[in-house]
């Protein structure tokens, strides 16, 4: 499946309740966060390239704009939790790295941002509210890197 054939959700839509295993080993469930507070869900295709590390990066110096939005924010790949734990370690990333690595890519799949013949999620965000429908969603494809600008108006749609 390319890029193009995608069917992502989108806003309206409910999202997919999922738990995945974090870089530091503890289960995260969509719907226990939801509980306390809107969710950010940032899919990236993989830890430790270029342009991952560049947009994760620019989330962590900029994890106030989430704080005092009052949401979680959560980053998921394909990545075993290892591979996940030491990029966060290595670049300092601070909110929870999530591995989609088994069944591989299940929850990507599931919002519909998986991308077959390359075994990875593309660039996907989705902007949950405590009702647990998706308020705000923006795909990109694996080369575009997403601005931080259409974060901070997703959260300030909330």
């Amino acid at each position: 499946m390319a890029f193009d054939d995608l069917s992502p959700l989108r806003a309206g839509d409910t999202a997919p309740d999922f738990s995945l295993g974090s870089a530091g080993g503890e289960a995260v469930t969509l719907s226990e966060l939801l509980k306390t507070k809107p969710v950010v869900i940032a899919f990236v295709p993989a830890a430790f390239t270029g342009r991952c590390t560049g947009e994760f990066c620019e989330l962590r110096d900029n994890i106030a704009m989430f704080d005092d939005a009052a949401v979680h924010l959560l980053g998921i790949s394909a990545d075993s939790k290892f591979a996940l734990q030491a990029w966060a370690e290595k670049e300092g990333i601070t909110f929870p790295l999530l591995s989609d690595f088994w069944p591989h890519g299940a929850v990507a799949r599931q919002y519909g941002v998986f991308l077959e013949e390359a075994g990875l999620a593309t660039r996907a965000t989705f902007v949950i509210g405590q009702d647990g429908v998706i308020k705000t969603a923006f795909v990109n494809p694996p080369s575009e890197a997403r601005p931080l600008e259409a974060y901070r108006e997703a959260l300030a749609a909330l």
